[in-house]
């Protein structure tokens, strides 16, 4: 167990630090955090394998953090909460939690939660990188290769195209990108048109006639997995087409 990180993001110092003594001694590494701000910054530097995550935290919603986490990567979230009915755990599982734990429960209950979680990373190991043709993305060092060349990206971009790729070809509205790949909570859906416009100049082959990234009328954009294997294809003059391929770590 002791390669599962753990990352525990919960209000309550005595809870938090509890919880993460006792996932320590069952081998796990352990991250702490107190609250939203610190949880973000946390899960970018250190990209734990499993969140437990406490649905209301002193800076704002848990479950709106878990949204974000959900279009991060996609760890194992376990949410701990005081609201134990049935329509709060819905919800809950519906904001992208893998499981959902209510308050007061036994420590044994909480680590038997973990390991079968755990066991879950183990048999569903996360690809380390996405391949489309030419464009190469590696999930680990968040670093994007574009015919060979890293591209450099900032962190906003990064994740504005890990989340059109997850769409597997779906065009994704504008609202959906905002909620999926910001941190924040932002109003203005213009800004993903400014971010898409400078991700087109980095990984499209002409950003004025963009195939990769497309505009989808009336609707917002998708990725164009299709297209974006096409290209590689002839670009090598071989006229093969290879499939999305995934390196596991």
């Amino acid at each position: 167990m002791g390669s599962v990180s753990v990352q525990i993001i919960e209000g309550n110092p005595h809870l938090r630090s509890l919880l993460g003594w006792h996932l320590q001694q069952a081998g796990y590494r352990v991250y702490q955090s107190a609250d939203i701000a610190r949880a973000r910054e946390t899960f970018q530097t250190r990209h734990p394998d499993l969140v437990i995550l406490d649905s209301q935290l002193p800076d704002g919603d848990g479950l709106e953090l878990c949204r974000w986490l959900h279009g991060q990567g996609q760890p194992l979230v376990l949410i701990l909460s005081a609201s134990n009915g049935e329509s709060d755990i819905v919800t809950g599982l519906k904001a992208g939690a893998d499981d959902y734990l209510t308050k007061p429960f036994g420590m044994q209950e909480f680590l038997a939660r973990v390991e079968a979680l755990t066991r879950r990373i183990r048999t569903l190991a996360a690809p380390a990188s996405l391949a489309y043709g030419d464009l190469n993305i590696d999930l680990v060092q968040r670093r994007v290769r574009f015919r060979n060349d890293f591209i450099d990206l900032t962190p906003q971009e990064f994740s504005l195209l890990f989340v059109l790729t997850q769409a597997a070809g779906s065009p994704l509205s504008r609202t959906d990108l905002l909620r999926r790949a910001w941190p924040d909570a932002i109003d203005n859906p213009r800004t993903v048109d400014t971010h898409i416009l400078s991700l087109r100049k980095k990984i499209e082959v002409d950003p004025r006639q963009p195939s990769i990234i497309q505009t989808v009328r009336n609707v917002g954009y998708r990725f164009n997995i299709e297209r974006a294997i096409a290209e590689a294809a002839a670009q090598n003059h071989n006229g093969h087409i290879s499939q999305p391929s995934l390196a596991s770590s």
